[in-house]
């Protein structure tokens, strides 16, 4: 009998002919096929090659939520940097405003002026300075 050119092997048995049965992806001509391959010709949907690298999936997966959440996590990040670069620069307003109120404020014509009325006046003498000298010098 001579051998069919469509002759295919299976569990070791040998099946000539118009087989429903195909050859397994992974080895062609007694080589296995490589990624791109398998990627080109559509046979990494195959249920057989989704099911037997199922872990590898799952993997890649969790790889890719974890980028995403890292990329939001950043971006949150920059954020909150932001936010509290603005509330300093706010504060650091404020403070600079209560400042100018105070010193204007302060003034000695105006504290002159407020004290008029309880009949203070400036003091004509100028200020003194007292120094205590050490022991030692």
């Amino acid at each position: 009998m001579a051998e069919n050119e469509f002759d295919t092997y299976e569990n070791g048995e040998k099946q000539t002919g118009n087989s429903s049965k195909t050859v397994n992806p992974k080895k062609v001509n007694g080589k296995k096929s490589n990624a791109f391959m398998l990627i080109l010709n559509g046979e990494f949907l195959t249920k057989e090659f989704f099911l037997s690298n199922l872990n590898y999936i799952f993997f890649i997966m969790f790889l890719l939520i974890i980028i995403i959440s890292k990329g939001y996590y950043g971006k949150q990040l920059i954020d909150d940097a932001n936010k509290t670069q603005r509330d300093l620069d706010q504060k650091a307003a404020e403070f600079i405003e209560a400042k100018s109120r105070l010193e204007f404020v302060t003034r000695r014509y105006k504290l002159v002026e407020k004290l008029k009325s309880r009949d203070l006046l400036e003091s004509q003498n100028t200020k003194k300075v007292i120094r205590l000298r050490k022991e030692n010098e």
